[in-house]
């Protein structure tokens, strides 16, 4: 939320990077030191235990708070700190240099909108450097600054500056980074931290906190249209407030906003936070906040809220160069899953077109092919998502134009979307937006109707060979969910096929699905449970599942296979049969997974659990 202190603050988040011991934890004490951030006391604490302990103070200790980050010398987590200077609020996100904790790197660098990269004047250009220059291109991060620091190491001379800042600014010309500064400093000793270094008068260029100052927040570019993930839904009383944070550009009371995939709208009737007297009316990039909406839509984490007039992309499919870190190889058609701002969603990787060295940039015009991704390779590849998710291309957008793969609960890569791939489903889904947008809404909330019938809007949907007794099924479910009260509805596809279809061309399957995905969204729209077989579409199931879901989103969908094999189950269904041999406990089993999802109220007259699940 945004707090009166926060809020006439300009705020920049920066990611300090470098090759382990190159003195970026020493630099970062030392600029806190100097521009008197520093909690009072806090110096001389640590001062007085390094007396205590038998060995020399350093600046770097004033952040590695941990017992065994001092012990090892090295940050072993993404530490974010912060200090006011200058009318600007600075997040500093120091993340590790050691290649073993690379993957803390990327959810810091994810967040950044600058980059101090450290290298030192006595070592030189490491591997480490070229990863994490390579690293820092791939997700985006534009405006960059380069550190030579140890400069006391080496006797302040200006020539060996010269070699290093020569050999690097090549390296970066080759992924098409220019940085802003590269500035020689000795974080130990104060020199062109702070203040200006008598011992290298050679350097005429601007100290450390100078080049901070000339780092622009998004607020200070170009202007960008809206956007804001949505973070989290909070109910309070009748209201929902949505909150999150402004992406980039701005939300007003009155303005009219669309969340991306969904296609819900609604018009802002308020902002909502914590700690502001009056209430604001507008908010911009970097500023958390809630909304309240003159409609009480239902929409979820993970959506993108902007103005109608500059929708995101949206698709289950992008290309994007990724930087893998995981423990084992990234591989084709391997479950993954996909954070991209406040969303995620099961993924794999469809397409591997070209890998690159990250050491020496080799294959970086694609003179290999390969089928997997090693340990700290970048990579050229297609993401195939499960279900559609909002994005932009990195370079309209970053924060919306990033992500990071998690593999089995651990971050193994991140990288930047370079373009939207259409799926099958994409015409389909421009015809739903069009549709939905012009839809005319009655004074009847969807949220009413569920509250009266005891259940959300839902499609239930049999998908499987014809003599698995599908139909039967399908009937049986709707008896059975009648006598219960519930409003449910058999829609079968033949009804559709023998009617509307005939003015149709023989064979003209697509267009079939297509109306009675239409048909469908219909029936939602009234609130009812829509239960359905597919068997008069001459497609393959997976084909037929996501053009239903793409024509009745956001909706849910509950796919039920029938097989006549055990284990012949695709991976889109929810439940799965074999035959099945007991209707009545398959149409319990259905009924209950309904009731787990939040579809149905547990209980006939009580609220719908979704209504609590926000």
């Amino acid at each position: 939320m945004i707090t009166e202190s926060t809020q006439a603050l300009e705020r920049m988040n920066i990611v300090m990077v470098g090759h382990v011991d190159h003195g970026k934890s020493t630099l970062l004490g030392r600029l806190y030191a100097d521009t008197g951030s520093l909690p009072e006391g806090k110096l001389e604490k640590i001062q007085a235990i390094c007396h205590q302990q038998g060995k020399e103070f350093e600046y770097a200790f004033l952040f590695d708070a941990f017992l065994e980050e001092q012990q090892q010398g090295i940050t072993i987590d993404t530490a974010r700190t912060f200090f006011k200077w200058e009318g600007r609020q600075y997040i500093i996100i120091d993340a590790p240099g050691h290649k073993e904790f690379l993957k803390n790197m990327v959810s810091g660098a994810a967040r950044a909108e600058a980059a101090l990269l450290v290298i030192d004047a006595l070592e030189g250009v490491k591997e480490q450097s070229k990863r994490h220059g390579l690293l820092l291109s791939m997700l985006g991060v534009r405006q960059v600054t380069v550190v030579v620091n140890k400069m006391d190491l080496v006797g302040y001379r200006q020539d060996t500056f010269e070699g290093i800042e020569k050999e690097y600014r090549e390296f970066l010309s080759q992924l098409k980074v220019t940085p802003q500064f590269v500035i020689p400093a000795s974080a130990k000793q104060g020199d062109n931290v702070a203040q200006r270094s008598q011992r290298m008068p050679w350097h005429t260029g601007p100290t450390v906190l100078e080049t901070l100052g000339r780092f622009s927040v998004e607020t200070a570019r170009k202007p960008r249209p809206l956007r804001l993930p949505l973070q989290d839904v909070y109910k309070f009383d009748a209201r929902r407030i949505l909150v999150g944070r402004v992406a980039s550009g701005r939300i007003k009371v009155g303005d009219r906003v669309v969340f991306s995939p969904s296609n819900k709208t609604g018009v802002v009737q308020s902002l909502e936070a914590f700690n502001v007297d009056p209430t604001p009316l507008q908010a911009q990039s970097g500023q958390s906040i809630g909304i309240t909406l003159d409609d009480q839509i239902f929409v979820e984490r993970g959506e993108i809220l902007s103005h109608e007039d500059s929708l995101p992309l949206v698709s289950t499919t992008f290309r994007a160069n990724l930087f893998w870190l995981g423990r084992r190889p990234l591989e084709l058609r391997r479950p993954y899953l996909v954070r991209l701002a406040t969303r995620e969603a099961e993924c794999e990787i469809s397409a591997i077109h070209r890998i690159v060295d990250a050491t020496n940039l080799s294959g970086f015009n694609g003179e290999e092919v390969k089928t997997t991704v090693q340990r700290n390779e970048v990579a050229d590849v297609t993401v195939r998502a499960k279900s559609p998710l909002a994005f932009d291309v990195c370079a309209d957008f970053e924060n919306t134009g990033r992500f990071v793969l998690v593999d089995e609960y651990d971050v193994a890569g991140g990288g930047i979307i370079t373009e939207m791939l259409r799926d099958r489903e994409e015409r389909l889904r421009v015809e739903a937006r069009q549709r939905d947008f012009a839809w005319v809404q009655g004074n009847v909330r969807s949220e009413d109707r569920a509250t009266h019938y005891g259940h959300r809007a839902a499609v239930v949907l049999l998908i499987g060979p014809a003599t698995t007794g599908k139909a039967f099924l399908a009937k049986k479910l709707e008896s059975v969910l009648v006598a219960e009260g519930r409003y449910a509805y058999l829609l079968d596809a033949e009804n559709l096929r023998r009617g509307l279809d005939a003015d149709l061309r023989e064979g003209d399957v697509t267009e079939t699905v297509r109306r009675y995905g239409e048909v469908a969204r219909l029936l939602i729209d009234t609130g009812l449970l829509v239960i359905s077989t597919t068997n008069p579409f001459d497609l393959p199931s997976d084909q037929v599942v996501q053009a239903i879901k793409t024509l009745v989103h956001p909706a849910p969908v509950l796919t039920v296979y029938m097989s006549q094999e055990p284990g012949d189950c695709p991976s889109e269904a929810d439940l799965a049969f074999t035959g099945p041999e007991d209707f009545d406990a398959s149409t319990r089993q259905i009924i209950e997974s309904l009731k787990q999802k939040g579809i149905l109220a547990q209980a006939l007259g009580s609220k719908p659990a979704f209504q609590y699940s926000i």
